[in-house]
C-alpha cells in the first residue's frame, strides 16, 4: 500500500506516456488554517483525471475545470493564490479564512520521475528542486530533517519515507500492520528469526531481517523518528526486542498481549538493567482500545496510537523550534 506522495508520482510516471499535457501541482505556502500541509501534491491530467489532494476537493475542482477549459499553462511554472479573501476561503472550502499558495508545474522531463520513484523504491530519501523559470530539476539525496522550502525562484522537496517502523514477528497481524504503515511513510523493516515464519511474509517493499530481536534493535540505529512494535506472540522474542528498544530514542515502543500479559511482561523487564522509567515507556497493551479483535483491526489501532503520539511528538518539536528561533533572535 502506497503513501499518497508516491501513489501521485506513480501516476504521473504513467500519464507522462500518454499524449496529454501533464501538470504537478504542489502547496508551497499554508497561512491559517489549511486542510493539506506544504508539500502536498497533485497530478493532473489535460482531460480533468486528477490523483492527490491540495484542498478539502474545492480547489481541485477548479484545477480541473482549468484543465478541461485549456486555461493552464504548458510551458511555463505558475504560482497561484487560493483563499487570499474571506470570500475566496469560503468558495473553496479553505476553514477559518486560511489560505495557501500552490505551484502548478508542467512535467514534461521523465526522467526525474523515474528517478525520484527508484529512491523510493531503494529505501532512499531524495530532495527535488525545481528552478521555476528554467523549469530544471536537481535531485540529491535527503536527510529525514530536510522539510519543503520555496524562496519565490526555487522549489525544494523532500521524498521517501521519514519514519522507520520495526516490527517484531512476521505473522498476521504484522503483515497488516506493515501494509497499512506504508501508506504513512514509513519504511517498514520486519525481524524474525524463525525461518518458517520468514518463508511466509510476502510484503512487497519492506526489509525482512532473521537476527535476534535485541541484535536488530542495536542494529537499527534506532532514532526520535523509529517506532517499535514487538508482536512475535513469544515472550522471549518480544522481550528481547524491548529491552533494547525502551532504552532507545524510539518515540513508540509497544508490545502486542492482554493487560494481565503486559503486567507479567513488565516484572519481567524490572529483574534486567532498566529503570522504571524506562519500563513506563512501554504502550502494553500495544495500540488504542477500540475493541480490536481480528489481526486488522489490532493493525489500525495500533496505527492509530502510532499517528496520535507521533503528531504530539512533531508538534513538541515545532514548538521547541520556535521557542529557540525567538530566543536566538
Amino acid at each position: 500500500m502506497d503513501s499518497l506522495d508516491i501513489t501521485v508520482l506513480k501516476t504521473l510516471h504513467e500519464w507522462q506516456s500518454g499524449g496529454l499535457p501533464v501538470w504537478l501541482v504542489t502547496v508551497v505556502e499554508t497561512f491559517g488554517s489549511s486542510p493539506r500541509p506544504k508539500g502536498a501534491m497533485l497530478a493532473l491530467r489535460g482531460d480533468g483525471l486528477a490523483v492527490g489532494s491540495v484542498s478539502g476537493g474545492c480547489i481541485e475542482d477548479d484545477l480541473v475545470r482549468q484543465a478541461l477549459h485549456g486555461q493552464l499553462l504548458t510551458d511555463h511554472c505558475e504560482l497561484v493564490s487560493y483563499g487570499v479573501t474571506a470570500d475566496e476561503a469560503r468558495h473553496f472550502g479553505l476553514p477559518c479564512g486560511g489560505s495557501m499558495r500552490l505551484i502548478i508545474e508542467p512535467v514534461q522531463n521523465r526522467e526525474w520521475v523515474k528517478q525520484v520513484l527508484d529512491a523510493i523504491q531503494s529505501h532512499r530519501m531524495i530532495c527535488r528542486t525545481l528552478h521555476l523559470v528554467s523549469m530544471q530539476v536537481a535531485l540529491h539525496d535527503a536527510s529525514p530533517n530536510d522539510i519543503v522550502t520555496f524562496d519565490e525562484e526555487t522549489l525544494t522537496t523532500v521524498h521517501g519515507p521519514r519514519w522507520r517502523l520495526l516490527i517484531i514477528g512476521a505473522g498476521l497481524t504484522s503483515s497488516y500492520l506493515a501494509r497499512m504503515a506504508q501508506a504513512l511513510d514509513y519504511q517498514v523493516t520486519v525481524c524474525d528469526p524463525t525461518e518458517e515464519m520468514r518463508e511466509t511474509w510476502n510484503v512487497p517493499n519492506t526489509i525482512l531481517v532473521s537476527e535476534m530481536p535485541d541484535d536488530a534493535v542495536l542494529d537499527f540505529q534506532v532514532d526520535t523518528r523509529t517506532a517499535i512494535v514487538a508482536l512475535s506472540h513469544d515472550p522471549k522474542l518480544d522481550d528481547m526486542a524491548l529491552l533494547e528498544a525502551l532504552k532507545s530514542p524510539a518515540f513508540y515502543v509497544g508490545a502486542l498481549g492482554s493487560g494481565a500479559n503486559n503486567r507479567k511482561r513488565r516484572e519481567r523487564l524490572a529483574l534486567f538493567d532498566l529503570s522504571p522509567e524506562e519500563i513506563a515507556r512501554l504502550h502494553g497493551p500495544v495500540g488504542l482500545s477500540i475493541g480490536s479483535r481480528t489481526p486488522p483491526e489490532i493493525a489500525i489501532s495500533i496505527l492509530a496510537h502510532l499517528i496520535s503520539v507521533r503528531n504530539r511528538t512533531v508538534e513538541s518539536a515545532n514548538v521547541g523550534e520556535s521557542i529557540t528561533r525567538e530566543i536566538c533572535s
